[in-house]
């Protein structure tokens, strides 16, 4: 088993700790490695549990910010540093909760995709590109447990121990590919992200929605996900562990009139839900009593096209474009070794196709393209090619 060159370094948990390790870090050389831990599907909020750093000269850190009152030293020496992360996306939000927020980053999966590698996982990366066996299993855990395990801690130096050495052969790959600009235009696309937007009706993603066909139902769906959301709130705990979503469909088609119905379903009957029986037969008989009028519709309601699946009854003449669209940025990925996401969003092509430019023009549809987030690249790549394929489906 694989285990970090210079040991496990002690956690720093104190502020004479933090104090030596921001020294540290500010005597090394070069980008910085950066990591989080955090303890997604165990707890509510997507805080970090541990943050791991790694730099040339100042070797590794693990940070426990939970224990920790004031970061802005660290901060002071870390912001202005250029990143080394891994799926960036995941880890800059609840670092940037804690004050910590690059002026610069280089994301190794992106640059991976970017690269054509076909793997793009942090293990699989470090195998391919620099020969070594990275053990995996402790991503999922729960890092708000204290003690963290000492297997743990050996899985989470190793996270950054190995990111400086993976930046530099993927930096490589990216300039004999002539993709450096590309990748750094993405980089900053993610670094300068902010906050994601909260979703609309995020109750709508209930795992088994599927099942249900009726509008009443589709209201105690959304009374028990609000319910339950409150209640994980208020307890710090991920929501599925409060209530799994399959009780909550089992709940909405059931429509149960009493405590005893309710408590006779599949998970209901446990402990932790005879506790909470109240809140969520009130929920349910909250649903019940919704005048027709402000039931929720079953089809959620929101701009941009509607799904693929009617494109053929609602305006055939989109189809074809979105056909002929589809045709032309595969080969222009494949062509130069991208994943067609990354050639350009999905969301910003179908867009494009079911409202096109008028007059539709290499100009016109890189505009378009522009206005929906889309890099100067991904239009040098794009917009004529798109405008020559859907002029003739435009029709």
């Amino acid at each position: 088993m694989l285990e970090p060159a210079a040991g496990v370094p002690p956690v720093v948990t104190a502020a004479a700790a933090l104090d030596a390790a921001v020294a540290a870090l500010d005597g090394g050389t070069g980008p910085v490695a950066v990591d989080t831990e955090r303890a997604s599907g165990y707890r509510y909020w997507q805080r970090a549990y541990l943050v791991q750093l790694r730099r040339e000269g100042a070797g590794t850190m693990l940070i426990d910010p939970i224990g920790l009152d004031d970061l802005s030293s660290l901060a002071d020496v870390l912001n202005p540093l250029e990143w080394v992360l891994h799926a960036a996306s995941q880890d800059l939000p609840c670092l940037a909760e804690l004050g910590l927020a690059p002026t610069a980053i280089f994301d190794t999966e992106l640059a991976a995709r970017l690269a054509g590698l076909e793997r793009v996982g942090l293990a699989a990366l470090v195998e391919d590109l620099l020969g070594y066996h990275l053990q995996k299993g402790h991503g999922a855990a729960d890092w708000s447990r204290r003690p963290l395990p000492a297997e743990w801690l050996t899985y989470a130096a190793l996270d950054v121990e190995l990111l400086l050495p993976l930046r530099a052969a993927i930096a490589a790959e990216l300039d004999a590919q002539g993709k450096s600009s590309w990748a750094a235009a993405e980089f900053e696309t993610v670094r300068s992200a902010g906050t994601p937007i909260p979703r609309t009706d995020p109750w709508r993603r209930t795992s088994g929605m599927h099942r249900v066909h009726k509008p009443r139902e589709l209201a105690a769906v959304r009374e028990l996900w609000h319910a339950r959301d409150q209640l994980a709130r208020q307890r710090d705990i991920a929501p599925g562990r409060v209530l799994p979503d399959a009780a909550i469909i089992d709940a909405a088609l059931a429509d149960p009139p009493d405590e005893a119905a309710l408590l006779s379903r599949p998970v209901f009957s446990g402990r932790s839900q005879r506790r909470h029986v109240k809140t969520w037969l009130a929920a349910i008989h909250a649903a019940r009593a919704l005048p027709a009028g402000e039931l929720p519709s079953l089809r959620a309601q929101g701009e941009g096209p509607p799904p693929l699946n009617r494109w053929p009854e609602r305006d055939p003449a989109a189809t074809v474009r979105l056909t002929a669209a589809r045709a032309t940025l595969t080969k222009i990925a494949e062509y130069h070794r991208l994943p067609l996401q990354n050639l350009l969003a999905p969301d910003l092509v179908r867009q494009l196709c079911w409202e096109p430019p008028d007059p539709l023009d290499a100009a016109a549809v890189e505009r378009e393209l522009v206005a929906g987030g889309a890099r100067r690249w991904q239009c040098e790549l794009a917009a004529h090619p798109l405008a020559v394929a859907l002029t003739p489906a435009a029709g």
